[in-house]
């Protein structure tokens, strides 16, 4: 069975010595003291790999089972999810006000990917917990935050939200759920919902939907879609529940992967729901939801891909096979261990660098959420609101890949169930489908986020590279490692925009046919950066003479792997890019 282990070591190394925390001037962040941070995330640490860890495959194998309408979840769970409401966790970056720690969304960050790697199904009820409640926050009521927050904050209660529809997928105009306004200034909610993540399960007293419905006056497309918010039951004036609202389950989804998280059929009839936010406004509602769920997401395909690697360099390590080129290294034994053979390396190196430059992007964007929100930093919103579809898009696209990789280390014994591996490859799968499929996401980043406000967060992105270069270029221990190409790099990303500048225009298929290809290419000078500027930490503690040395020259060692290996990949995707949509579309629908 697999296990995992948190690496708390490395949580350390970016929270304090790459994003500086004390010192980033953030409201909250002068509390973040290595020994309190690392107090937390030892805790998660105990709680993931004692308690969520061991469920995993158990979890896997047992699925979710409708019965008489209410979903058992597998043996185990209601403890393990216990222990986490227990532990507050899911309120530790959430209002003291409602019974959250107020810590940074940093920390929370954190300790999520934590909670994923270690059972990325189960962390996923708590996770969409937290997204409700952050949509709530921003658009909810005062009655309807003092309602419905404290539970749920406290996971009494949970959340879900209800988006897509049999016949819509992505294209959320075109959903038909009604919403009717009552006397009482309800609305009767009617209609299907589907693949609603966390929709019905035993684990919680009541689940409080978040559900996209139409109201009369709205108009078509997503113009006239509006956020309701629908109790499972009904709540009572002294806050006790009430009786049964009007929502069901129609059946849960058999899927590739995330068994034991209940993926339902959600039906709708004549259920009574309140507005959130303003009327025909529900898309602004539900987009704090989305994007935070992107933004854990993207943490999800890293989190897999992390926990993936740790087994597959156990494996490595302890499996006997061969004998290296160069001479054998345990000569008394029948072979050498699997991790002495080059191919090996590459890819355990290949998973390594890119769990850890992923770690690092992922808790700088957490970093610029907290400075936006916090600080009011309206530079820093810009710059999150561009990179989110590069997290979500980039990192899930990796991690799969990444999981698939840890998986062909254990050869046959990886396409074995009793193994687990398989497991990581099938839960990874979803990150790249779930919260706007990745090649939505790369249609936002080219067809939206560049151009956004007037292209300002782009220019200032490549401006900080420039920056940062330039700030470092006297560093000759890590200029032709790292800074020279993250400046190869940073310099095939600029010629992708001009060429999306040029040909978007007159021909936005152009464009489009490489938003993938673009959506990556960034995604790399992102991780060459990340990489970079870490480089440059390991240094000065190595210069400093700080303890632990071998840490800092594995970190240098690492990084200097994907600047050497991956990165070069930009140059790829902007040859792809430069091809235009000709060849793409050279065929008509009835040719292929």
């Amino acid at each position: 069975m697999p296990s995992y282990t948190a690496p708390v070591k490395d949580f350390q190394f970016i929270l304090h010595e790459l994003l500086k925390a004390t010192e980033a001037g953030i409201p909250g962040y002068d509390e973040l003291e290595p020994d309190f941070t690392n107090a937390i995330l030892e805790e998660a640490g105990k709680l993931a790999s004692e308690k969520l860890a061991p469920l995993n495959s158990s979890g896997d194998a047992e699925g979710c089972v409708l019965e008489n309408g209410v979903v058992r979840t597998p043996s185990g769970f209601r403890e393990a999810f216990e222990a986490v409401k227990e532990g507050g966790w899911n309120g530790l970056d959430l209002p003291e006000e409602f019974g959250g720690q107020n810590l940074p969304v940093l920390m929370g960050s954190a300790v999520g990917e934590i909670m994923c790697s270690a059972n990325m199904a189960l962390n996923m009820y708590p996770g969409l917990t937290h997204g409700a409640i952050n949509a709530l926050l921003a658009h909810g009521s005062d009655e309807q935050k003092a309602t419905y927050l404290p539970k749920m904050v406290s996971m009494e209660w949970t959340g879900t939200m209800n988006l897509t529809e049999p016949h819509c997928g992505t294209d959320l105009g075109l959903i038909r759920t009604r919403a009717e306004p009552q006397e009482d200034g309800s609305y009767a909610i009617t209609g299907q919902k589907i693949f609603i993540s966390a929709g019905e399960h035993d684990m919680a007293e009541n689940i409080i939907h978040l559900v996209l419905a139409k109201a009369p006056g709205g108009g078509e497309g997503t113009r006239g879609i509006s956020l309701f918010v629908v109790p499972k039951f009904l709540i009572n004036d002294n806050g006790s529940l009430g009786d049964r609202n009007g929502v069901s389950v129609g059946s849960i989804e058999e899927k590739m992967g995330i068994h034991a998280n209940a993926t339902c059929v959600m039906n709708y009839d004549g259920a009574k729901g309140w507005l959130v936010g303003e009327l025909h406004k529900g898309m602004r509602a539900m987009f704090v939801m989305m994007n935070e769920a992107r933004l854990g997401v993207g943490v999800q395909g890293y989190a897999q891909a992390e926990a993936a690697y740790q087994n597959a360099l156990a494996y490595a390590k302890d499996r006997l096979q061969g004998r290296a080129v160069t001479g054998a290294e345990n000569p008394d034994g029948p072979a050498d261990p699997l991790i002495v053979h080059p191919d090996i390396r590459r890819s355990l190196m290949d998973q390594k660098s890119f769990a850890e430059g992923a770690r690092a992007f992922a808790m700088w964007g957490a970093h610029l959420i907290d400075r936006s929100h916090r600080a009011d930093d309206a530079d820093a919103e810009g710059l999150i609101s561009l990179l989110t579809p590069v997290i979500k898009g980039f990192l899930t696209d990796r991690g799969f890949d990444m999981t698939v990789q840890a998986q062909q280390v254990l050869g046959g014994h990886g396409y074995i169930e009793e193994w687990g591996m398989s497991q990581f490859v099938r839960d990874a799968r979803i990150a790249m489908i779930y919260e706007g499929a990745n090649g939505i996401q790369a249609l936002d980043l080219v067809g939206r986020k560049l151009a956004a406000d007037g292209g300002k967060p782009a220019m200032a992105f490549f401006e900080m590279v420039k920056g940062f270069i330039k700030e470092h270029e006297g560093n000759e221990a890590l200029k032709a490692d790292f800074l020279d190409p993250l400046k190869a790099a940073s310099k095939d990303l600029q010629t992708a925009m001009m060429y999306f500048m040029q040909q978007g225009m007159k021909n936005p298929n152009a464009a489009l046919a490489g938003s993938t290809d673009f959506m990556h290419l960034f995604g790399h000078v992102c991780l060459g950066l990340i990489w970079a500027r870490m480089a440059v930490a390991a240094q000065a503690a190595l210069d400093a003479g700080k303890p632990d040395a071998t840490f800092y020259k594995t970190k240098l060692a690492t990084g200097r792997y994907y600047m050497a290996r991956q990165l070069p990949a930009t140059a790829l995707h902007l040859a792809r890019i430069q091809t235009g949509a000709d060849t793409v579309m050279a065929l008509k629908a009835e040719e292929f």
